[in-house]
Parts: C-alpha cells; structure tokens; sequence
C-alpha cells in the first residue's frame, strides 16, 4: 500500500476537487484499471436500457459467467462520490465478482451530481432493482436471487435501497457493502485520522458531498446517511469490506453495529493496512484479490 501511495505521490495528479465534475470523470477513468487485475473473458457480457420513474434511460451491463438461465444475480452501484465513476471504471470488478462467485452482475450508470442532485442517484437505483425484480426472468435470470451491492458511495446506494426493498416487500438475498458511507456529516474519528494523504481525503469527500447535497439539512435523510434510518429491522443479511486506513471505516463499523443489534446477519471483514478504493488495486495489494475471494464467498453463501 504504501508502494502505490508513493507511485501516485510521483504522479502528482490534480486533486479530483480541483476539477470540474466533467474533467473529474474523465481523471478517474484514466487512471481507474492501472492496479486491477487482468480483465476476465466471461461468455455473456449485455448492455441493457433501463427505465426509471422521469423517463430517463439508464445504462446498465450485464455480465454473467455462463449462458445458462437461472443465474441469480447481483445489482452492482459504482463508488465515486455520487459525481464520477461509471459501468466502465467498474469493468473489471464487476467481471472478476461475476466469474468467482458464479452469479450474474447488473451494473448500474445511475446518474451522477451535480447534474442530477440527490435523490436521483438512490431513485435510479431503486428503479432498477424494481425492474430486475420484475423483468430479471426475461433475461433468464432467477428473480427470487437478487444482491445489492456497491462501494463507497455505491455501498451507500446498496444499504440505502435494500432498506427501500423491506419497506415494499421485495426480498433480496444480500447487501454487499464495500466501505460504505451511513452517517450524516462526516464527522466520525476516523474522519479525523484519515483525512490526508491516504487516497480519498476531507477535501475530496466535501466536494463530493457538496455536488450531491447542496442542502447539508438533506445530510440527514436515512437514503443519504442509512445509519440514520428509524429502524433496520428485516433489512436483508449484510456482508461488510473495509479497509482499515479509511476515513469511512468507523462508519461502517456503526452501520454493521445498528444491523447486528436489530438481530440482522452481519459477516464483516477490515483489511488491514490498506485504503479506501483498495478494492480496484489487485494486480498491486493481494489484500485486494483476498476480498475478491472473500465478496465472491458471501454472494455464494447467500445465493446457493
């Protein structure tokens, strides 16, 4: 980890909040796949259209490792702080997800800030799910295996929306949660101990705060900030990938907590000496590969 912070040290990039969001998303997706893995081939990989509830068309791909029906199926959110990141810089991890844990992958382009500002991107995600639920079949999936599952802002999407699919009766077998933001301003010690030097810091973070929720008042609605929902009783079993050296682990430490007090299944790993977005880095951090395993383990477990 600290070979790869001082290779981007050397780099001297712009900071991403130095940006605008357009020159932002086209930085992060240079540099997105430098550290992954070698991309796996799988025999079915689908661009979708999706409708959502204002008309809009969402893209969405489709990735599966076989051509037999009946797969269950994972919706995957890109991380990016709600305002970059995209179904291509999720490639590669969606591909390696769908190949090790046997299961089809529905990645979502959810729109992004500060073009489409909060709720939109938790409303696309709904929208989507909805949609898999009722129309998975035609694409010969099994509907009644269904995942949510993103990092960062992504995992923020996949506690959000499971919440969404108890309140409206749809059952899903797992949220994956890789180091997901839950709580309203940011203010955890972690926030504090991280905040520099170590991949995504409070600059970075308040500027892609800033471009979703304008409104800090809006901070506090459980779609932004799940651990401040009024109960997480019945929400789907959760497995948890954090890292160790991130401004957001102590809220996914809280998150987990609140489910496990609820009586909600809860596994949970923190990979130790590692950062946030560590996950995109295999080819550098076997820490990486481990939690490919591991997220792979859990969708297996929950699936079959």
């Amino acid at each position: 980890m600290a070979t790869v912070l001082r290779g981007m040290a050397r780099a001297a990039r712009a900071p991403l909040h130095t940006l605008s969001p357009v020159q932002a998303r086209a930085a992060y997706a240079a540099g997105c796949d430098v550290l992954e893995v070698d991309s796996p081939q799988l025999p079915r990989v689908q661009d979708l259209s999706l409708p959502s509830r204002d008309a809009a068309t969402l893209a969405a791909r489709l990735y599966a490792p076989s051509t037999d029906d009946g797969l269950p199926v994972l919706l995957y959110l890109h991380g990016g702080g709600f305002t970059i990141g995209s179904i291509q810089t999720h490639d590669i991890l969606c591909r390696t997800l769908a190949r090790l844990a046997g299961c089809a992958v529905l990645s979502l382009d959810y729109r992004l800030a500060p073009e489409h500002r909060f709720p939109t991107a938790f409303n696309d995600t709904c929208d989507a799910l909805a949609w898999l639920v009722q129309h998975g079949a035609e694409l010969g999936l099994d509907v009644q295996r269904v995942a949510v599952g993103g990092d960062s802002a992504g995992g923020t999407l996949a506690a959000a929306s499971a919440l969404w699919a108890r309140d409206t009766g749809l059952h899903l077998a797992l949220q994956l949660l890789i180091y997901p933001g839950t709580c309203a301003h940011q203010d955890t010690d972690s926030h504090t101990r991280y905040a520099h030097g170590l991949i995504l810091e409070k600059e970075g973070i308040d500027w892609f705060f800033g471009n979703y929720l304008p409104n800090r008042a809006e901070r506090t609605d459980w779609r932004f900030a799940p651990l401040l929902a009024d109960d997480v009783d019945n929400v789907a079993p959760a497995y948890f990938c954090l890292a160790e050296l991130d401004p957001l682990v102590d809220e996914g430490l809280a998150y987990a907590d609140r489910l496990r007090m609820a009586g909600v299944p809860v596994d949970l790993n923190i990979y130790q000496g590692v950062t946030h977005e560590f996950i995109k880095m295999g080819r550098a951090l076997p820490e990486a590969r481990q939690a490919h395993a591991d997220l792979a383990a859990a969708l297996r477990q929950a699936f079959f």
